[in-house]
């Protein structure tokens, strides 16, 4: 049977293939992180996680690979976490690679042609797959067969090869990036959304359980408004916090520690750092509030626009700080209000 394949495949330790990394339940470096191994450790999106174990269930009585999964949303949510998750919960190995480490058509054969029966395949950042790379995942996707071109000229013939059945899990960022014909093969597209205060808090209580510090429940809260609801900067501000209440011999993080830890690291109590601070204040003392057009505030700043675009702006757009209008970006009264400046707006 198919279940008892995999779960017998599991303790063996294939050998990788070049550019990609092979995970399962027993690999030391993710029992080493705080990525939640399981649906149930998994906290937050509980809408997907409950489509995703109907959808996980079904596949293993039918003795199948889970659908192909495409997750999106914005970084730091569990893109990756959730793929090594769906391979757990299916006893199945992982191999990892991303978009640009593909580069031709023999990188991609090579991984598909050495994977197993039921294995799960993870491409981050996979809008930026090249094209002819693409091309090959589509018939592997729906056929399980892949198409090459041996040969040049009048002496070129084409050649089939099948490949098991396998679970493709793509991530990106960048949804319209992808191409239609792409993401239409996935038999499951999933947006990850933001969390809320109380799932960044449960989150921040296991990882200080895993991490095997005490941390009271007021300076977990204040932890948690200044993570941009995200799970990736909770963990990433509890580790400095942590290191912090070592170096000072604290038995346990209160809140007077991380409000004097945000200060070190210039995150104000809504997690706003010196760099979100200042593009508010360069539009407001520069450009009068705005409009102004994003490649005038990328010179202003000495940011790159794609790290404006993606970083900065998400988060002030979601606080009601920032507008995108057709004439440029502007600042909204919330956020005069905010860093406490006199309106020019009338």
């Amino acid at each position: 049977m198919y279940n008892d394949f995999m779960i017998e495949r599991q303790h063996q330790n294939p050998a990788p293939v070049a550019g990609t990394s092979v995970s399962d339940d027993s690999t030391v470096q993710f029992e080493t992180t705080l990525r939640p191994k399981t649906l149930a450790d998994y906290i937050g999106q509980e809408d997907i996680k409950s489509n995703l174990q109907i959808s996980m269930n079904a596949a293993k009585k039918r003795n199948e690979p889970l659908e192909h999964v495409l997750l999106y949303g914005p970084p730091g949510l569990g893109k990756t976490t959730l793929a090594n998750i769906l391979a757990i919960e299916m006893n199945a190995s992982i191999r990892v690679t991303s978009g640009p480490a593909l580069e031709k058509q023999g990188d991609i054969a090579s991984i598909l042609t050495n994977l197993q029966e039921g294995d799960t395949l993870f491409i981050d950042e996979i809008h930026r797959l090249r094209p002819a790379v693409e091309e090959v995942l589509y018939s592997a996707m729906e056929d399980f067969a892949i198409d090459l071109i041996l040969g040049k000229g009048p002496s070129a013939r084409s050649m089939r090869l099948s490949v098991p059945r396998f679970t493709l899990v793509g991530a990106t960022t960048k949804m319209s990036m992808l191409s239609s014909p792409l993401r239409d093969r996935f038999g499951h597209v999933i947006k990850l959304n933001f969390y809320t205060l109380d799932e960044v808090k449960k989150i921040l209580m296991r990882s200080a359980k895993i991490l095997n510090v005490a941390i009271d429940m007021k300076a977990a809260e204040r932890l948690a408004h200044a993570s941009r609801q995200t799970p990736r900067i909770a963990n990433r501000l509890l580790r400095r916090v942590r290191d912090f209440a070592e170096v000072r011999s604290l038995e346990c993080i209160d809140i007077s520690l991380v409000d004097s830890v945000l200060g070190s690291l210039g995150v104000d109590e809504r997690g706003l750092d010196r760099m979100d601070i200042e593009l508010l204040k360069v539009i407001i003392e520069k450009f009068r509030g705005g409009p102004v057009g994003l490649n005038t505030l990328s010179a202003s700043l000495s940011e790159e626009e794609e790290t404006i675009e993606e970083i900065y702006e998400p988060y002030l757009l979601q606080l009601g700080l920032l507008e995108r209008t057709s004439r440029g970006r502007m600042v909204t009264l919330h956020a005069y209000e905010y860093l406490g400046i006199q309106s020019r707006i009338l």
